[in-house]
Parts: structure tokens; C-alpha cells; sequence
């Protein structure tokens, strides 16, 4: 099974709340990068396995938690071999470990012969992290609230997607931590930003903005380059996604997002998704 990334398409952080997370606001969207996700019947309980060597294999793995909470959920003692072929970078702002358990939510009670409402299936994946209720759908949402309040809506990205990984972890915790509110700065609707201005991605590039940017190119300037040298290679937008330090570039023309592809590509990892894609699981 296919586990796909996400790229934001900006990401405004509204207010920090009185419980210590913050209100933001987003929009979600799929590109053709995806972990592959195996479940095998197992008697010692839940078992991870995966090609990834940084990635945890045991309760801190969020895959782990999500089959364990399907397993209390459900007052069984059930036992899987969650096996992961793991493409999308760790650390890199593009959900991996996010969809990674949202699979497992959404998938794993068909294997064990079990079912839970979708209702309840969000509320657990809300447990697990902000971004894992998106990856119990497939499609663009616009997220709001800590991200696990979701509005699907009908879009699609007319351009090349090339995302570049610049081998720099970054904790989410971290940024947050950083984070000082510009009260001057205006919140925009994401949603109809992107929708009235699809064919107008240089109106973009004056409004939709990644609140997180600064934070994270002050501390790693090689980001803050990567995303320059996409807008050198053509890109008719260009972003970091989420709390980074993965950036895409957005290219009406196929030629200019290979070339840049295979010349950042040399030293770094990049991952090109076409035009108007949608996820095939």
C-alpha cells in the first residue's frame, strides 16, 4: 500500500493557545512521493520493520501507536508486521511519518477483520499528531485548528513539483518554539487564494507565504538557497513545506523542473511529481 507525502501550499500560524499548541492555517496537498507500507500476520504483537536506518522500530514509531490504538480501541490482542519501504525524507516537513500511521489507521482494520467509524478513526489520529487525520482521505484539504480540521476541496496543481531534500533534519517542536507573531501580517484564505489564482502562480509568490521560512533560513541558510536556486531554474513558485527543510518549486515548463532535477540531484534528493496528479492507492 501507498503512503503519499504532502506539500503545504502556505501555512499561516493564526495564535498560540491557551494549551500551548497554535492555531494555523494551511492547505494540503498530495505529490507523487509515497512510503510502501506491508502488514504480515504476526504472534508477538506489533513488530515494525524498515528500510529506513534513522526511522524507530519501536513505541515511539507512529505507526506502532497507531496499530496499538486500533488494538485498544477494538479490546483484542491482535498481533501485525508493519513492514516500511521508507522513501520520503525524516524531518523534511512532507508528513511521512504522518501518512505512514494514517494508513495504518485507515487499512489495518480491513486485515484484522475489524471495523471502526470514520468518525472515530479521526479522533484517534488526532491522538497520534496534527497532520494524520489528512492522510485518512485522499485529495487537498485546507487545514485549520492545531491542522486536524479539514476541508477537502476540488483542486489541482498544473505544474511540474520538484521537491528538494537538503539532507537537514528539522524538529517541528523546534520551529513552533521559535515562532514570534507579526501581528502586522495579514491572514489570508488560503483556499481561495489558490483557486483564483491557479493559472497565476506570480500572484502567489506576493501573498501565499510560509510563516515558518524565516525561522528555519536564519538557522540553515542552505535551505534558504535551495529555494533560490529553484527560482533561478525557472520555477514559477517556490516554498519550503510545513516546518521544512524539504522545498518545491512549482514549473510550468517540463524541461526547466528535469534540468534543475538532475542538476540538484547530484548531491541532493529530489522527487518530481506531474502535472494535475492525483493519488492511486
Amino acid at each position: 500500500m501507498k503512503a503519499y507525502a504532502k506539500i503545504n501550499l502556505g501555512l499561516q500560524i493564526i495564535r498560540k493557545r491557551e494549551d500551548g499548541y497554535h492555531d494555523i492555517e494551511t492547505v494540503l496537498h498530495p505529490v507523487n512521493l509515497f512510503d510502501t507500507i506491508e502488514f504480515e500476520h504476526e504472534n508477538r504483537g506489533i513488530v515494525i520493520e524498515s528500510s529506513g536506518p534513522s526511522l524507530p522500530l519501536d513505541r515511539t514509531n507512529l505507526c506502532w501507536q497507531a496499530a496499538d490504538a486500533l488494538r485498544r480501541e477494538a479490546n483484542v490482542s491482535r498481533g501485525v508486521r508493519i513492514c516500511i519501504d521508507k522513501k520520503i525524507p525524516i524531518g523534511a516537513g512532507l508528513g511521512g511519518g504522518s501518512s505512514d500511521a494514517g494508513l495504518v489507521l485507515r487499512e489495518l482494520p480491513k486485515f484484522w477483520e475489524m471495523t471502526v467509524s470514520d468518525e472515530r478513526l479521526h479522533q484517534l489520529a488526532a491522538c497520534l499528531g496534527s497532520d494524520v487525520p489528512y492522510f485518512l482521505r485522499a485529495g487537498t484539504a485546507r487545514a485549520t485548528g492545531r491542522g486536524e480540521s479539514l476541508e477537502y476541496f476540488d483542486f489541482s496543481l498544473p505544474y511540474w513539483v520538484v521537491i528538494v531534500f537538503p539532507n537537514i533534519h528539522i524538529s517541528t517542536k523546534w520551529v513552533y518554539e521559535q515562532f514570534k507573531p507579526n501581528e502586522q501580517l495579514k491572514h489570508l484564505n488560503l483556499r481561495q487564494l489558490l483557486i483564483e489564482h491557479v493559472s497565476e502562480p506570480r500572484v502567489w509568490v506576493n501573498k501565499l507565504r510560509n510563516d515558518f521560512e524565516g525561522i528555519v533560513f536564519r538557522a540553515h541558510e542552505a535551505v534558504m538557497r535551495m529555494k533560490e536556486a529553484l527560482y533561478v531554474a525557472g520555477a514559477d513558485f517556490a516554498q519550503m513545506s510545513g516546518s521544512g527543510s524539504a522545498v518545491y518549486g512549482l514549473f510550468r515548463n517540463e524541461r526547466y523542473a528535469r534540468e534543475i532535477a538532475e542538476t540538484i540531484g547530484a548531491n541532493h534528493p529530489v522527487f518530481i511529481t506531474e502535472p494535475n496528479f492525483k493519488p492511486n492507492r
